[in-house]
């Protein structure tokens, strides 16, 4: 069982590799994880293959940003690496990903749970033989009725420029709440960031 008084020691941003995805929904994961190299380094780089790797200082102590570079429905073949080169475990970890289940612009902290038919997150808990890992979900929010195409089509589509300032924002403040579990740990950190 996770030690929710633990403190990431690697944040993994959930995404697909590649331009044709840097600005769909579903790399809401990976743009948190680019942020935080963006906002604390430049820091020494590591590549375990398939997965790219940034040291960070963050809030006092070393924090590894990690981009997958596999696609999401691989997802847990890259987070084994790092468990196996990293000598992590899953306190350690903090998994950032898009949630379909939460409104666009919410974020949610939580340890444990189900899948919600999210293949990165199905993948990796089929990895790791456990769900007992922390997720900081950036809620996408579901697509219109409008919409015409599949869920799919709606998180793997380039975000509209109207609301690209929503998930800019999302982003943002899912790297505050990075930050606050790395300063305060994960139990005082989901108080904070469940409450907004």
């Amino acid at each position: 069982m996770a030690d929710l008084l633990a403190r990431p020691r690697v944040v993994v941003g959930l995404g697909n590799p590649g331009e044709a995805y840097a600005s769909t929904r579903h790399n809401a994961g990976r743009m948190v994880a680019e942020r935080l190299v963006e906002r604390f380094g430049p820091g020494r780089v590591r590549s375990f293959p398939p997965v790219s790797c940034v040291d960070l200082s963050c809030a006092g102590r070393t924090l590894t940003a990690a981009m997958p570079g596999t696609y999401m429905n691989e997802s847990g073949r890259a987070l084994q690496v790092l468990v196996q080169r990293l000598g992590i475990s899953a306190d350690d970890i903090l998994v950032v990903h898009d949630e379909l289940d939460l409104p666009e612009g919410s974020l949610r902290l939580k340890r444990g749970g189900g899948d919600g038919g999210h293949r990165g997150l199905r993948s990796i808990t089929e990895q790791l033989a456990s769900a007992d890992y922390v997720r900081l979900r950036v809620g996408i929010g579901r697509p219109a009725e409008s919409f015409v195409g599949t869920v799919a089509d709606f998180v793997l589509e380039a975000v509209p420029l109207a609301a690209r300032a929503a998930l800019d924002s999302s982003v943002d403040r899912a790297v505050e709440a990075t930050v606050l579990c790395v300063d305060i740990g994960y139990a005082a950190a989901m108080n904070t960031v469940n409450q907004r």
